[in-house]
């Protein structure tokens, strides 16, 4: 092969051919410099990540236990929802598939969560060639009975529904599922927008997932609510406080081990203005004053301080009335006494505060 000079190979275009130089160096000044990172519209399109979309909806009932269908491809429990269709918005999926699996007609604005689902995950067979997922949870809010009462399923797919407890989860639906399903829940209790999941895994953990709350099942307290202190035939079986921090939240303890939630007794800090709030008691004899039954009276007072942490055991949070309802089971009476808590709060001329994400004090306590 003969040896190719310098001029052989830069040659001298202009010489050779000079209407191509021309034309060559016209394209060069015309063409936009390629500097750095740069691709053609279908190289960048080719490089972005093809996903599906699919669109959920959260709903729970009075006792804050969450809906869930059993279908028939499937053993395991499923929220409401399903595919966004194409060029259709995850909302609009939301309120179609609502319709479609539980003939319920509604409007989903409010997002809970958004989480990505990576293309490994186990479970979709091959042939689905499953490239990954974003999942949008909406907010259906609570339903009273008579709403659950107008659901009806289709003639196929949609097999039944239930309300189950938000511990129980797990036991019923895929990993991924429930632990999407206890992530929106959290999400909705915090009140602080929609969660970032990555596999049902917040992104930011709040002080609620990172304490596990609802994992473990909430301890029933189901009596009577009334107003008022225990009257002196009563036995008391428990005092516990609803004690108010300055901006109208009130201390909240969790078990760390459980995740369970628990109002602290009066003594848990030094406080002001006590009053006795209600307690809860249900008859178990004709003769009230014979039953075996016992009281759990509550009293509301005014926070001064937040000493340090006796117990290691347990979180103090401060979060708001109602959050503090919706991680307990309280039955039909919660009502009642979230409306004397509200009544205690305005005597002790404090605010009504507003949802929040709840806060978990330091173990140093707190002065106000």
């Amino acid at each position: 092969m003969p040896q190719l000079t310098d001029e052989a190979v830069t040659g001298d275009a202009t010489e050779a051919a000079p209407e191509d130089a021309a034309e060559a160096v016209s394209a060069a000044a015309a063409a936009p410099e390629r500097s750095g990172t740069w691709m053609t519209p279908a190289e960048y399109g080719a490089s972005r990540a093809a996903l599906w979309t699919g669109a959920l909806v959260l709903v729970t009932d009075t006792d804050g236990r969450v809906l869930v269908q059993t279908v028939d491809y499937r053993p395991d429990r499923l929220m409401p929802g399903g595919a966004v269709d194409a060029g259709e918005s995850p909302a609009a999926a939301a309120a179609r598939e609502m319709r479609e699996e539980l003939g319920v007609d509604g409007h989903y604005p409010h997002g809970l969560a958004v989480d990505w689902i990576p293309a490994d995950t186990p479970g979709f067979p091959p042939e689905t060639r499953f490239p990954g997922e974003i999942l949008h949870v909406y907010d259906g809010g609570t339903w009273t009975p008579d709403r659950i009462d107008a659901v009806r399923l289709p003639a196929q797919e949609i097999t039944g529904i239930e309300f189950a407890e938000p511990a129980d989860l797990p036991a019923l639906m895929d990993a991924g599922d429930a632990r999407r399903a206890l992530s929106a829940l959290r999400a909705r209790v915090n009140g602080s927008g929609a969660a970032l999941l990555e596999d049902g895994r917040p992104t930011v953990p709040t002080a609620l997932d990172r304490l596990g709350v609802l994992r473990t099942r909430r301890v029933p307290q189901r009596a009577a609510w009334h107003p008022g202190p225990v009257p002196a035939h009563l036995p008391v079986r428990e005092r516990s406080g609803w004690l108010f921090a300055p901006d109208g939240r009130v201390l909240l303890l969790i078990a760390r081990a459980t995740g369970a939630a628990h109002l602290p007794p009066p003594t848990a800090g030094p406080t002001a203005g006590a009053l006795p709030l209600g307690y809860r008691y249900e008859a178990r004899a004709a003769d009230p004053a014979r039953t075996a039954a016992r009281a759990d009276a509550r009293t509301a007072a005014r926070l001064t301080a937040v000493p340090p942490a006796a117990d290691p055991a347990y979180a103090r949070l401060l979060a708001t009335p109602e959050q503090v309802r919706e991680l307990s089971d309280w039955g039909p009476a919660g009502l009642r006494e979230l409306a004397s808590v509200h009544a205690a709060r305005e005597r002790l001329s404090l605010p009504a505060p507003p949802r929040t994400p709840a806060a978990e004090l330091p173990q140093d306590g707190l002065h106000f």
